[in-house]
């Protein structure tokens, strides 16, 4: 009997948008100008979400908002590692918060510890620690003032492995996975699950260039095991599911939508 082919079954896969299921709910996505974060909010808008979408490129949002053509997404324009942005993005949501989809991220230079700058590990770190721990401080009291509330944290592969990154972004995703296990814990019988999802490869326009020798001639060594591209669609359908009431008994858990990649 011939074995199936995992590369055919990933391209013979089709996103199924399930009617309703976010019926009457207002979900935060972050990053949603491109790649898994607009993936995610097209998804939302497609099963009933009110949408609050947000990315510092003014012009993928309009983009966004062109290819929506949904009344139930709003846009703003702003950058998650500012305060007074995060104030704003939570503003739109008009008091009513059921989910937040934290997918906006950068890249380092994949530089090892000792070649690691100042301006990167800082700027990392602002983008993807800084930004969703201030979103999730910012929406977490709507949540608890309604007694339910669904968080996904976006935490890469990288969060799993040092062989994925450079220093500063493998340091910054793994930093997300314990910001992701103390909310679970903390809010776990408020009503308000808190998880994360950790893509492998995926088609994406983050920049991720080698800027070390070092750190290039180790990091593409292990990438040998790689998976197969994944596409932003299918972070989305592990991300919505995550969202949704379907992940009802899962908090405090990091899903690798990885291709296999973190069993190897």
């Amino acid at each position: 009997m011939a074995e199936a082919d995992p590369t055919t079954q990933q391209q013979d896969w089709k996103e199924h948008i399930v009617p309703g299921r976010f019926e009457g709910r207002t979900v935060i996505v972050t990053g949603a100008g491109s790649g898994i974060g607009r993936a995610t909010a097209l998804r939302l808008l497609g099963e009933g979400a009110h949408v609050i979408a947000t990315d510092i490129a003014e012009d993928r949002l309009e983009a966004l908002t062109k290819d929506a053509n949904n009344d139930a997404l709003v846009t703003i324009v702003g950058d998650v590692s500012k305060e007074e942005d995060v104030a704003a993005i939570v503003n739109a949501a008009g008091g009513r918060i059921d989910g937040l989809a934290n997918v906006a991220g950068i890249m380092d230079n994949m530089t090892p510890v000792h070649e690691v700058t100042d301006e990167i590990w800082n700027r990392v770190m602002a983008v993807n620690v800084d930004g969703p721990f201030r979103l999730m401080r910012a929406v977490i009291p709507v949540m608890l003032a309604a007694g339910k509330g669904a968080i996904v944290n976006v935490v890469s592969e990288a969060s799993l492995r040092g062989s994925a990154a450079g220093a500063a972004y493998t340091t910054s995703k793994h930093a997300m996975v314990g910001l992701t296990k103390s909310a679970s814990f903390m809010y776990q019988q408020k009503g308000i699950r808190v998880n994360g999802v950790a893509p492998g490869p995926v088609a994406t326009n983050i920049q991720a260039p080698f800027d070390s020798e070092l750190g290039k001639s180790r990091i593409m060594a292990a990438m040998g095991a790689m998976p197969q591209i994944a596409t932003s669609e299918m972070l989305a359908a592990s991300i919505t599911f995550m969202l949704s009431d379907d992940s009802v008994n899962i908090s405090g858990a990091i899903l690798p939508s990885d291709g296999g990649w973190s069993a190897v």
